[in-house]
């Protein structure tokens, strides 16, 4: 028997119900399959910047380039520049100068600030893409002038490729006569370090050892430090400014400190400096304190000075009579009265 026109109705609306639960349920899983297919993006993984194998030197894994030669001569040594990712990487390049940081780290010069190694150092090109995952090796030539100084020019190859910058140093020695040269200088206790200068006044790089002392007001030793290596690359021509921690430095003492450096090729140095240690907080308090008892001492005083004079009986003087008029009246009083006995 065929189903009434109001029961059709129902069936009809139902399926479309049905349809409209499964697209809801599914639609999703669709979307994350589509997502799922969508090419991933370039590889954005860092490229990097060292001497390579086949360069001058001898070995690999060169962690810096090392060239030496009389004025005059041109060396040669080749920069490798390898790229991992999966999209290519341009490169530009530039010799610098370097220098000693204020903490004593080694920095290049920006610009065009450069009149030793920097200047002398030509790439083959100036600019270079590496192809993805791909190794460029990029020859240079480092030209030494006929008037170069004897000794370390230290200096860097610079790779750069968007915000990031690589400084590959140069350690370049121009033949000659060297000398190894060190000073201490201006060495100032402040608080609990010892801050003290160092200054290479010679042609080599060098890397000073250093050894502390410190003696009290009555010769009784306070620090002694071995010597030991500092994290410093002392480059010819610098100086930076190190500090040296005291945590046991005393709290009241006249102190004498001494400081000796030393570095190969016979470089020293020694300098010495005074220092008071005073334990500030309890004396100001001490001193805040005396303060306040002389204060209350000297206003007790001028109470004292100023009270008027008691008459025996808790009165005082009459209005407008002094203590001294009172007394005298007093007396002459006295006198009247043994005249009439």
């Amino acid at each position: 028997m065929p189903s009434p026109p109001g029961h059709a109705a129902r069936l009809v609306l139902v399926g479309r119900l049905a349809l409209a639960v499964l697209l809801f349920t599914f639609a999703p899983t669709l979307v994350a399959g589509a997502e799922a297919r969508t090419p991933t993006p370039a590889s954005t993984a860092s490229w990097t910047a060292q001497p390579a194998v086949s360069g001058s030197g001898t070995g690999g894994g060169r962690p810096y380039f090392y060239l030496e030669g009389p004025p005059g001569t041109v060396l040669q040594d080749r920069l490798s520049v390898t790229n991992p990712g999966t999209a290519p990487v341009t490169v530009r390049l530039r010799g610098a100068d370097a220098y000693n940081a204020e903490d004593g780290g080694f920095a290049v010069r920006e610009g065009k600030g450069s009149t030793g190694t920097g200047a002398w150092l030509r790439t083959a090109a100036a600019e270079v893409t590496v192809p993805a995952r791909t190794r460029a090796e990029v020859p240079f030539s480092v030209t030494v002038p006929t008037g170069a100084t004897p000794g370390d020019h230290p200096g860097a190859l610079v790779v750069r490729s968007g915000d990031r910058s690589v400084g590959v140093r140069i350690q370049l020695r121009v033949g000659g006569p060297t000398l190894g040269a060190l000073t201490v200088e201006d060495v100032t206790v402040s608080g609990r370090t010892i801050h003290y200068t160092l200054v290479n006044r010679g042609n080599t790089v060098l890397a000073p050892r250093i050894a502390v002392g410190a003696d009290g007001v009555f010769g009784r030793r306070l620090l002694w430090r071995e010597a030991r290596a500092l994290p410093v690359e002392l480059l010819p021509g610098q100086r930076v400014r190190l500090g040296e921690p005291w945590r046991g430095a005393p709290a009241l003492d006249s102190v004498t400190v001494r400081l000796r450096v030393t570095a190969a090729g016979g470089a020293h140095g020694e300098a010495t400096a005074r220092a008071v240690f005073v334990p500030w907080v309890p004396m100001t308090g001490g001193a805040l304190l005396l303060l306040a008892a002389v204060a209350a001492y000297a206003y007790r005083r001028r109470r004292a000075r100023i009270r008027p004079p008691d008459d025996g009986d808790g009165g005082s003087s009459s209005p407008g009579q002094s203590p001294a008029d009172q007394q005298h009246s007093e007396s002459r009083h006295v006198v009247r009265a043994g005249a009439e006995s």
